[in-house]
């Protein structure tokens, strides 16, 4: 594997596709993190607000997308991580996750990080700064 600090910059990370989305882990996360708002584990109820039906809580997705960093862990940690949100994530939604490097400043490595759908639209996007421990 190769190491973090080894990448220049215009590097991608090796892509990371996720599972299809599915209500078990959205109702797992409501439980973790105290987000127990219906639009995300209840048709009916997304529903009456207009929504295609239940939708992926953003937070849910943010976390997933540290994914990207796990085999570098032991290199360093997210020092930093900002993120907009850009679209809903649906029941079935194949995610993909992406990390480009942009910039490196001594022992931190910049990123920029996106999630995109099975369509190829952004879902997320943003910007990791990964620390390496000295």
């Amino acid at each position: 594997m190769t190491s973090i600090a080894d990448y220049s910059i215009g590097s991608s990370l090796t892509d990371v596709q996720l599972d299809p989305v599915n209500r078990l882990d959205l109702i797992k996360y409501a439980g973790a993190s105290g987000d127990f708002n219906p639009i995300h584990t209840i048709d009916e109820e997304a529903e009456k607000t207009g929504l295609p039906g239940i939708i992926a809580h953003g937070m849910w997705t943010m976390g997933n997308v540290s994914k990207l960093f796990t085999p570098y862990y032991g290199e360093g940690f997210i020092q930093d991580y900002s993120i907009r949100f850009k679209g809903m994530v649906l029941l079935n939604d194949v995610l993909t996750l992406k990390a480009k490097l942009t910039k490196i400043d001594c022992n931190k490595i910049h990123f920029n990080v996106a999630a995109v759908n099975q369509e190829q639209k952004e879902v997320i996007k943003g910007q990791v700064v990964f620390c390496l421990y000295e």
